[in-house]
Parts: structure tokens; C-alpha cells; sequence
């Protein structure tokens, strides 16, 4: 068994803006104040995909990447609006602004949620809830939203115990009650357990952190893979991952799995289209460029691949994405085979040096 953490107890706040796309536009313009807000691609035509909604429209069943058609099937009284990311990007800015009067160990996840590590705080106020309780407060008065605050010693506790009072909630879970609190959480709110292997695990018998905890770490990691490792260390309160300020988005990603296998390109196409955009406005809500684009395909047999394209320089603009992903499908001929999967993904984050004068983008199929 791994030597259990033996550092002093960290204080670690996870601050996540409630409905922050919608709540700006309600702010913004008073008469969407108390109706369904849906933000993100229309529903005309092929329609787009729910960035957000407001609490009002959630009310419906209306989620994030959400087909809008669904939305307004839904909701047929919601309002869709098109994203106007400066306007968070500013907001986003000034809440950043506000974290730094307490520490400067912040960790953007996002421009509405952020890791802040308050174990030393610059005004020496020493109480984690005390300083969540402020920060949430000066976005209230400075920017007139409202956030939810986490409050534990480790990173995922934290972002667990953000979301259990939302909107405008205010979570603490103590040293004590961590391994209790993860014994009583559904498997489902696991780090890195999507609902392939939330069933898998339901399966097993494992439908709490309790039961996960009966299982050693060999037997996690001969079911799960080396995530496993992580689930065996979690469930018991052990999360030594630092708060990183400078933390890498190395990839950014959206795939879809798909009810019936897809046989036809114009199929394929179709939710390409559906992924593509939805990669876009991860994109754009991360302020993020991107110079490799890479479609992942999994066929009914479970047989998977993936083709990539590499720029000469970073990009983030839809029409590229969703065309350079349709190129890299009908490069596999695609006709007649059964796709049960598909996805998009962008990386290469950082900005190479200038091309030599000629330079075209290479195109990698592997």
C-alpha cells in the first residue's frame, strides 16, 4: 500500500460561476431576467449545440452540449442567444482580479471556474470559508453575479463540494468528514468515470465510493487501468495534486457515441458537424489556438483510430475544424464501414517558430 500523505492539510477553494454565460446575459439585459436563457447555437437549419442555459431553462431538462433542436423541443419559450465570449472573457478577468487580493496560487480550470490554494493567504485572514465567503460577495457587489464555493483540503473534494449547493452555495468539507464524504459519493461523480464506466462499475456491484473502497489496488487497476490508481487513493481522502498557476492545456476534445451505428458519409458528416462546433466553443470559452487537428473513429467491432493534421500556425475557427475533420473521415473511406464513435480534438497549443517561407501543413495519418 502506497505511504499515505503526510503533508500539512492544505486549504483549497474551487470557485465555480453559476450559469456564467446565461447569468451575464441576464445581467446585461434585464428583460431575460427570470426566463428560460439558452446560450450557444440557434436551433434553425442543422442547428447548434447549448453552450449554457439559465436556471430557468435547466428547470426544463436544458444542459450543456445539448443539440439546440432538443433544447427548444424542451422549452419551446426559450430564448437562444448567440455567445459574446469578450463579455466574459472581461468578466472573467476582473473575477481573476478578485482571487489575487487573497493568494496568487490560482489555478484557472475555465473562464468560470478556478482552484485557489488559501493554505498562506495574503491578508492573513488564515480561514478558507472566511475568504470564500468574501470572494463571493465582492462578485456579487463588483460584477453583480453569483458564484459557489467548495472549501476542503484537496482539489477534488473541493470541485465536488462546489457544485452540492448551486447556485449562490458555499460547501465545506473538513479534514474529518473527507473519507465519509467520499464513501457516500455515487461512482458516477468519480474523476474520470463518464457513463461507460459508471455502468461497467454498476455492474461490478459498485455504485458508491464505499464499494470502491472494498476493492485492493490491483484488483482497481486490473479493471480500470492505472485511473484505478487514482480511484484507490481518492476514496480514501488522498489527493496530493498541487494547485498549478501555470498549469498546460495539452488537448482539447469532444466525441460522441452514437445509439446506431452510422453507415453513410452524409451520417458521419452530419455529427461531425455537431462535434466540430462544439469543440469550437470549448475553444473560444478557453480563449485557446490550437495547430493539430485529430478525428478519433471507433467502429462497431471496438476497432479504433486516429487520423491528425498539423498546421503552420494555430486556429480555433469552426469552418477549419469542421472541414480538415471531413477531410480526415474520407480519407479512411469511410462508405459502407459501421462507426459507432466519433471525435474531434484540437492541441498543439503553443506557437511553433515562423515556418520556412513555402511551408505547407503536413498531413499525418497514423
Amino acid at each position: 500500500m502506497e505511504k499515505e500523505q503526510t503533508t500539512p492539510l492544505r486549504k483549497i477553494i474551487h470557485i465555480d460561476m453559476d450559469a456564467f454565460y446565461a447569468s451575464i446575459e441576464q445581467r446585461d439585459h434585464p428583460e431575460y431576467r427570470g426566463r428560460p436563457i439558452v446560450v450557444g447555437g440557434g436551433p434553425e437549419g442543422r442547428g447548434g449545440v447549448v453552450a449554457t442555459a439559465s436556471y430557468e431553462a435547466r428547470k426544463f431538462g436544458i444542459r450543456s452540449a445539448m443539440p439546440s433542436k432538443r433544447a427548444q423541443q424542451l422549452c419551446p419559450d426559450a430564448i437562444f442567444i448567440r455567445p459574446r465570449f469578450d463579455a466574459y472573457r472581461e468578466a472573467s478577468r476582473k473575477i481573476r482580479e478578485i482571487f489575487r487580493r487573497y493568494t496568487d496560487l490560482i489555478e484557472p480550470l475555465s473562464l468560470d471556474e478556478a482552484y485557489l490554494d488559501v493554505t498562506t493567504d495574503k491578508q492573513n485572514i488564515g480561514s478558507a470559508i472566511e475568504i470564500a465567503k468574501l470572494i463571493k460577495q465582492a462578485i456579487r457587489d463588483e460584477l453583480q453575479l453569483t458564484a459557489s464555493a467548495g472549501v476542503s483540503v484537496n482539489k477534488f473534494v473541493a470541485k465536488i463540494a462546489s457544485d452540492m449547493q448551486k447556485p449562490d452555495g458555499l460547501t465545506f468539507i473538513g479534514p474529518s468528514a473527507v473519507e465519509s464524504f467520499m464513501e457516500k459519493l455515487p461512482v458516477e461523480k468519480f474523476f474520470g468515470v463518464g457513463k461507460v464506466t459508471a455502468d461497467k462499475m454498476k455492474r461490478m456491484g459498485l455504485f458508491t465510493g464505499a464499494d470502491l473502497k472494498k476493492l485492493s489496488e490491483a484488483d482497481l487497476v486490473q479493471h480500470f487501468g492505472k485511473t484505478g490508481r487514482f480511484y484507490y487513493r481518492i476514496v480514501r481522502g488522498i489527493d496530493e495534486r498541487p494547485v498549478e498557476p501555470h498549469r498546460e492545456t495539452k488537448s482539447l476534445s469532444a466525441e460522441d457515441t452514437f445509439p446506431y451505428d452510422l453507415t453513410t458519409l452524409e451520417e458521419m458528416n452530419g455529427e461531425l458537424d455537431k462535434i466540430s462546433q462544439v469543440v469550437h466553443e470549448r475553444l473560444l470559452k478557453y480563449g485557446l489556438k490550437g495547430r493539430t487537428i485529430t478525428l478519433k473513429i471507433k467502429y462497431s467491432d471496438f476497432r479504433q483510430i486516429t487520423r491528425n493534421q498539423s498546421f503552420p500556425y494555430p486556429l480555433n475557427d469552426l469552418p477549419t475544424i469542421r472541414a480538415t475533420a471531413k477531410q480526415l473521415l474520407a480519407a479512411t473511406d469511410p462508405e459502407d464501414k459501421k462507426i459507432r464513435l466519433l471525435g474531434v480534438g484540437l492541441s498543439n497549443f503553443h506557437d511553433p517558430p515562423p515556418p520556412p517561407p513555402g511551408h505547407a501543413a503536413q498531413l499525418e495519418l497514423f
